[in-house]
């Protein structure tokens, strides 16, 4: 557990970037700091390892108060990711992973045995070992800074913007690939970002600051997103904040019907859907994409090029926000339920959903769903 207790930060010519910040970080979860430019977030965060000094109030890890401790036993204990990785250019990925645990004084087989381990683990071919940071893309990089902060197995990790750099599509996959490795790993996380919606889809808790440092609200995203404390959490925040905070609630018992299927691959034989739409499905009955089936010829092999894969799929007990999604998305109207594996179990419609939103709307807030996955 991190501890800030009347933390403050002030510099020589005025300047005050924290301002008394009392908050609790608990053990096993990742807590977020977000929030404008100049609200003090990675001033914050350094402070936790003492790469920036307090200059009031108290930082407690797991019960130290970590002006007590030699900065080299503090930094021991923590992992740290930064926003470009920070790698060493001149060393390969094994040696760069291993950074830390030669340090320690771990000899050589051991270390790059942990660093090949932790390739795997955070999804980097072992045929990378060998390459150095300029042979590798920045969303390959930021794996690499992060497996290199987990080298020493440390119970805490301090993430500041680490997925700032790269672009959309490959932060959200290592957004996934986060959430993925904390479920396994359950480190004490802080992560600093600029971004509302990876702080609600990373934070098991989410921390608002405002300009000058000051907390301005401390909330789990469900009911950071449902009951923002003033004006300023609720412009921050944003809009479409009730549509965002289906994510938190669990779809129970999504009424579905049968859908009439075709496999991939296989000859067009018609549709009994007057709309023309007919369901594809793979081998293993996992849905691939609708046919609008006017203008198809019967007999016609049905092929990746003559689907519409624009609707999403929502998954069995996940969240009212997918199931809302899927309907919304898809070109029938009609959203696709997959179950856990990605086999189809059927349709729902948006009126569906809706009804069922209605009906869970009085329910106590619930925990976030999958347990930190937000689908």
């Amino acid at each position: 557990m991190i501890r800030f207790e009347s933390v403050s930060k002030h510099y020589p010519d005025g300047t005050v970037a924290v301002d008394s910040l009392s908050l609790v970080a608990p053990s096993g979860k990742t807590t977020v700091l977000v929030g404008p430019s100049g609200c003090g977030k990675t001033t914050s965060l350094r402070m936790i390892n003492r790469m920036i000094e307090p200059t009031s109030g108290t930082i407690w890890l797991d019960g130290a108060d970590t002006s007590t401790l030699k900065d080299f036993e503090l930094r021991r204990q923590i992992g740290y990711v930064i926003q470009h990785a920070g790698l060493f250019p001149h060393r390969t990925i094994v040696d760069n992973i291993a950074t830390v645990p030669y340090l320690l004084g771990w000899d050589r087989k051991k270390a790059r045995a942990r660093a090949s381990e932790l390739m795997e683990r955070v999804g980097l071919p072992q045929h990378f070992a060998k390459r150095y940071p300029a042979q590798l893309s920045g969303g390959q990089q930021q794996r690499v800074g992060v497996a290199r902060a987990l080298a020493a197995d440390p119970p805490v990790m301090l993430m500041d913007e680490p997925f700032s750099a790269v672009d959309p599509v490959v932060r959200d996959q290592l957004q996934d690939e986060f959430l993925r490795l904390q479920a396994e790993l359950g480190k004490t996380i802080v992560f600093v970002t600029h971004d509302i919606d990876e702080a609600i889809k990373l934070g098991d808790q989410v921390a608002v600051l405002r300009t000058g440092g000051h907390l301005a609200q401390l909330a789990s995203p469900g009911e950071l997103l449902s009951r923002p404390a003033d004006a300023f959490v609720a412009g921050f925040v944003g809009r479409d904040r009730g549509y965002r905070a289906l994510q938190f609630e669990p779809a129970e018992h999504i009424p579905t019907r049968a859908e009439e299927t075709v496999a991939l691959g296989q000859p067009f034989r018609g549709t009994g859907d007057p709309a023309g739409w007919l369901l594809v499905v793979d081998a293993e009955r996992q849905p691939q994409g609708w046919l609008n089936a006017r203008g198809v010829k019967p007999g016609t092999k049905i092929s990746d090029e003559l689907l519409h894969r624009g609707g999403t799929l929502a998954t069995e007990g996940g969240s009212l926000r997918s199931a809302l999604d899927a309907c919304l998305s898809s070109p029938t109207g009609r959203g696709v339920v997959v179950d856990a594996d990605g086999g189809l179990i059927g349709t729902t419609t948006a009126t569906d959903v809706l009804a069922l939103i209605e009906s869970q709307r009085d329910r106590p807030t619930s925990a976030p769903v999958g347990g930190g996955v937000r689908a």
